[in-house]
């Protein structure tokens, strides 16, 4: 965005011009992460003082828009089965599963889960006791807790964060294994996909 501002120069005799600087309010108390999405809000966002012929540039996008996105907040109790086709941000508390396969779940700051999470990502900010089963990835931020075993093709745990579990890493598209090692999802999945006799 191209702005033209005039300096201005301490001059008693003129009138002295202030632009205001944009800062958000509606952002959370530490600096986002790129991967970190963003948290819908319930008031709306101020724009900021711009003469009306300047364009508002837009915002980068990030991997889920707020409008992709359900939230479940502080003050919310869920406990049962969490199923959906959008993503999640759980700052509140989840007991049950969660089922959202082909979608990202963020459990917030203060979020608190006793669930088994299965979805294409998974980043962890609060705590999380139960088993975590991701397509793509699973990401343990530094302030995250986890109590329980991770199934993914990625993972990634910040210094500073709590995990306690054991880690199979999977690569995309691979079938989940019996204990005896019979395939689990033979009917879900061509057994040809990558797999070798």
């Amino acid at each position: 965005m191209v702005t033209n501002v005039r300096p201005v120069t301490p001059n008693p005799d003129k009138e002295r011009n202030f632009y205001p600087m944009w800062k958000p309010t509606n952002q959370p108390q530490t600096p986002a992460r790129p991967a970190e999405p963003e948290r819908p809000t319930t008031s709306a966002p101020s724009a900021p003082v711009m003469a009306a012929a300047e364009p508002i540039a837009p915002r980068p996008a990030t991997t889920t828009t707020t409008a992709d996105q359900a939230t479940i907040g502080k003050s919310l109790v869920i406990k049962g089965e969490v199923t959906g086709s959008e993503s999640l941000y759980i700052d509140g508390r989840v007991e049950g599963s969660i089922n959202l396969a082909g979608n990202r779940v963020t459990v917030g700051r203060n979020g608190i889960v006793a669930a088994n999470i299965n979805a294409r990502e998974i980043v962890v900010l609060g705590k999380v006791r139960g088993n975590l089963t991701a397509s793509d990835r699973v990401d343990i931020r530094s302030d995250g807790s986890l109590t329980g075993d991770v199934v993914a093709a990625r993972i990634s745990i910040e210094d500073g964060a709590f995990f306690k579990g054991g880690i199979d890493i999977r690569k995309g598209g691979q079938p989940q294994q019996k204990a005896n090692g019979e395939d689990k999802s033979a009917t879900a999945e061509p057994a040809a996909v990558g797999a070798r006799a």
